[in-house]
């Protein structure tokens, strides 16, 4: 499979807080502790083996348009991925303030 964006609309249930999230076919992170796992190669097909847990560690960007930089536990593998308008701001500040003091943990 090739870089080709595959639209999945899938629910799921946050493994790190529990949250039920309903997808909207973007979504790829729980909008509320920003958490995603590590199934995609690229995005929506399914194809990464490792299935690890992506910690939200750092913001890049400017502000309103900030990034999110995932970092899967399993096997170390980064992906960004956009701030969305349903997130919730708390969790994103709270990787904000990591980024202004260094302290990528969450």
């Amino acid at each position: 499979m090739g870089k080709v964006f595959q639209r999945r609309i899938e629910d799921f249930v946050c493994e790190h807080c529990g949250a039920r999230v309903a997808g909207s076919g973007y979504t790829n992170h729980c909008p509320r502790c920003l958490w995603s796992k590590h199934v995609d190669v690229y995005p929506g097909d399914r194809a990464a083996a490792c299935g690890g847990m992506m910690e939200p560690v750092r913001l890049e960007g400017p502000s309103p348009a900030y990034t999110i930089v995932h970092r899967c536990v399993r096997c170390g593998h980064e992906r960004r991925n956009k701030v969305l308008s349903g997130d919730d701001p708390d969790a994103v500040i709270e990787i904000a303030k990591n980024r202004a003091t260094g302290d990528n943990s969450i």
